[in-house]
């Protein structure tokens, strides 16, 4: 197979589709219409997105990539009129297995399917990884519940359904779409920001003030993979989150938070950029929680180095929106999980405990048990 270089520069990006391996090693070969200066990974990442870049670099140093005939690094430099193959690895299969997993639904109809998302699951199977998330589960229970199949849109990025995602140590309240047509009206909702959302969060440290705006531009963190960051150059998009104070404990914070724009990590970054980390949010600042953290030395509690709290305290507690097909206001709500009434019932012990009366908040911090 061959594929010339595309006007963008960069190229179109391979389609796993067009080739098969039933024959042997599949080969792709692209020739470059234009002096690109760029790394042979990072084109090759622009060529053969369903790759993740450290496969495509294990490829070149395995010797399945040369330019011009000979073995390059990962670091080589193209130009114009270079000729890359590369022998690839089957593609991934857009058949999702389904799998019982278990899955709290909050929710369903023959439009959506509303879950209590759980702690340590992602949402959609990413590259290398086609099993153990919420679709393989959700794919399994509609299929034995006769409840129908979820919407074909994003099925082709093995993502059939997905509207909207939270992080995978997140839990709390997430919808999915059922057919198209639900899926484009519930994506147009949350693209013009006409969705509800807010979130709990156990932050570190005592916040003021009691409310705030929060209005930082969000993007790719400039060096650590995988983060996000506040940036005020042109690749910062516009960020807002709104927090409201429910409780105080002196050394933490909870925080009801409503969301205005839905950015990578928003609430986790936004928060710890203030100097209040989200506890147990070990990539943006905070820390895991045990119990030396919460009680004093000379309290009977046991083994003081027993985790209390080893993810970030976020839940999304509260999501509304439109009904896509009966245009009715709806509202769902995720009771807290178990490690969060855990932690937060330890600080009410512990105490003392503010409870300040904060304008604007939609959820009762006496009644989160």
């Amino acid at each position: 197979m061959s594929d010339s270089d595309g006007p963008i520069g960069s190229g179109g990006a391979v389609d796993p589709s067009r080739y098969d391996t039933d024959d042997g090693p599949a080969h792709v070969s692209f020739t470059l219409s234009r002096d690109l200066n760029k790394r042979l990974d990072r084109y090759l990442g622009d060529r053969i997105p369903w790759l993740s870049r450290t496969s495509l670099q294990r490829l070149i140093s395995e010797q399945a990539v040369t330019v011009n005939g000979r073995y390059p690094k990962a670091s080589t430099r193209l130009r114009k009129g270079d000729v890359v193959d590369v022998t690839l690895p089957p593609p991934p299969s857009s058949e999702l297995p389904a799998e019982e997993i278990p899955i709290e639904i909050l929710h369903e109809d023959v439009d959506i399917i509303v879950i209590n998302k759980d702690d340590d699951i992602i949402v959609h199977p990413a590259r290398g990884n086609q099993s153990g998330t919420i679709i393989n589960g959700l794919a399994w229970h509609l299929q034995h519940s006769g409840g129908g199949a979820l919407s074909e849109v994003g099925a082709e990025q093995a993502r059939p359904g997905v509207v909207h995602r939270l992080d995978r140590h997140t839990t709390g309240v997430m919808v999915c779409a059922k057919n198209e047509t639900a899926h484009w009206r519930l994506g147009q909702q949350f693209e013009q920001r006409r969705t509800r959302k807010r979130y709990l969060a156990v932050v570190h440290g005592n916040v003021e003030p009691l409310a705030d705006v929060i209005d930082l531009p969000l993007g790719k963190h400039p060096t650590v993979r995988h983060c996000s960051a506040v940036r005020w150059d042109d690749t910062g998009k516009e960020a807002v989150t709104l927090y409201r104070v429910l409780e105080q404990y002196g050394d933490f914070t909870l925080l009801e938070v409503e969301l205005r724009t839905g950015r990578t990590h928003q609430i986790r970054v936004h928060l710890s950029h203030l100097g209040w980390p989200i506890a147990g949010d070990d990539m943006y600042g905070g820390r895991h929680i045990e119990v030396r953290d919460l009680l004093p030395p000379d309290h009977s509690s046991g083994d003081r180095r027993r985790i209390v709290l080893g993810r970030q305290a976020l839940h999304a507690a509260v999501l509304g929106f439109t009904h896509p097909s009966s245009e009715t206001d709806v509202e769902y709500r995720a009771p807290l999980p178990a490690d969060l009434k855990n932690l937060i019932q330890i600080l009410r012990e512990r105490g003392p405990v503010g409870q300040p009366a904060v304008a604007g908040t939609v959820l009762d911090a006496a009644t989160l048990f």
